[in-house]
């Protein structure tokens, strides 16, 4: 008998091998010789064409057989869990099958007369057409210490418009945090999504991101590729306010306050932006350009200028950096370009206490609002019920620990 997705064990197994019988008095029991038999005569050990991942793999018994034993294995030795049934008459599997992938079965029966044999075969799993990885952020070439503001970002290499293909993929991806909190995932467009808790992350905490779809069908002829893990930690809880009408920056570090520094942002017609930004990078000295943002060369708004201890808070090229030619305006006037400006010191003081992840939130300019998504992580201006409903799952997420020692270390103190 074939399966299309299994195994049928049309005897009830190999080389039978006979069993001694033993009692507390008297000779051993006679042991009943088994004729020896072809191995392919007993037991039918090769499926039906390839194996569908998406369903699961069977191995039946046949003409009163009992199995009592089977293992799948992939080439890379990683055994697909699986579980018999009660009556030991089939065995399924419950783990995943990758996709275009060669699999050993080893099966392992008897006859119910004592006899016991065992057999080993192969199969081949269905190539999927696509493969859907993933790249995981923020990336590794940093420290792997984080702000409290950084958000978890997902690049599927394949767009994913159907809402249950979409579901899947929500299923196939793990956080975990020490402490736990409450957080979702919001599909920013058919490729990209973001993590967020409903607040900041904590400080000092572990993070895990996990994709594991691997296998796993997503749509027609899609599935999941390599799994892939990203591991960080965030640092301290550090907030800076930027108000625009008052012309002082207030840094604060796990909600006490540190410094206030004079500063000057977006004149108008350059209007920084309001709400809430997360540091994206850090240079020591970046060339600022007019022409960047529209300026034409000759124009009496036209700069082109290298400037120092500049921290970036928008794609588009918003800096918290040393501006030494404005320190007469600044905590008086707003005449930049829409960068938060101040004098070198403090500039310098302001990139050391600082790194990626940190939040900055202008407050009280006359400028647009912070875009959510495209020009940097906007992710925190937008409601928590609102981020709700762009999660295929429409869903919160409560993370979990045992992230054990994946997680990356902390990094050497700020200056303080």
């Amino acid at each position: 008998m074939k399966t299309r997705h299994g195994i049928a064990l049309t005897a009830a197994l190999l080389v039978l091998v006979p069993v001694a019988g033993c009692s507390s008095g008297g000779p051993p029991a006679a042991i009943r010789p088994v004729e020896p038999v072809d191995v392919h005569e007993l037991v039918h050990v090769s499926a039906s064409g390839e194996v569908d991942p998406a369903k699961p793999f069977t191995v039946t018994a046949d003409r009163g057989g009992r199995l009592t034993d089977v293992t799948v294995t992939g080439a890379d030795g990683r055994v697909v869990a699986g579980q018999l049934a009660a009556d030991l008459q089939s065995w399924q599997s419950t783990g995943r099958l990758k996709a275009g992938t060669r699999y050993t079965v080893r099966v392992a029966a008897d006859d119910g007369k004592g006899g016991r044999g065992e057999t080993s075969s192969e199969f081949g799993t269905v190539a999927a057409q696509h493969l859907l990885t993933a790249e995981l952020g923020p990336d590794s070439s940093g420290s792997g210490v984080y702000g409290v503001g950084q958000p978890l970002t997902v690049q599927l290499s394949e767009a994913v418009k159907d809402p249950t293909a979409r579901q899947a993929v929500e299923r196939g991806l793990t956080v975990a945090s020490e402490p736990a909190v409450t957080g979702a995932w919001y599909w920013v467009d058919d490729r990209n999504l973001h993590f967020r808790p409903k607040e900041y992350w904590p400080a000092n905490a572990k993070i895990r991101l996990a994709y594991d779809l691997q296998g796993v069908p997503v749509a027609d002829g899609l599935y999941g590729g390599e799994a892939v893990t990203r591991s960080l930690r965030t640092g301290d809880r550090v907030e800076v306010v930027v108000d625009a009408a008052s012309h002082y920056l207030t840094y604060r570090r796990n909600g006490a306050e540190v410094k206030s520094i004079p500063v000057t942002t977006g004149k108008p017609g350059f209007a920084t932006r309001n709400g809430i930004k997360v540091v994206l990078g850090q240079e020591s000295q970046v060339r600022m350009n007019g022409e960047s943002i529209g300026i034409q060369e000759g124009s009496t708004e036209a700069y082109d200028l290298q400037v120092k201890w500049a921290t970036r808070v928008t794609w588009s090229g918003e800096y918290v950096h040393a501006a030494p030619w404005s320190v007469g305006s600044q905590g008086v006037d707003n005449v930049s370009h829409g960068c938060t400006g101040m004098s070198t010191d403090d500039a310098k003081w302001f990139f050391d206490q600082t790194r990626i992840g940190d939040l900055v939130q202008v407050v009280n300019s006359r400028g647009a609002a912070m875009e959510p998504f495209g020009n940097g992580f906007g992710d925190w201006n937008v409601s928590w019920d609102e981020w709700l409903k762009h999660s295929a799952l429409g869903q919160p997420v409560t993370t979990s620990g045992g992230l054990g020692t994946q997680v990356a270390a902390a990094d050497a103190p700020l200056i303080g």
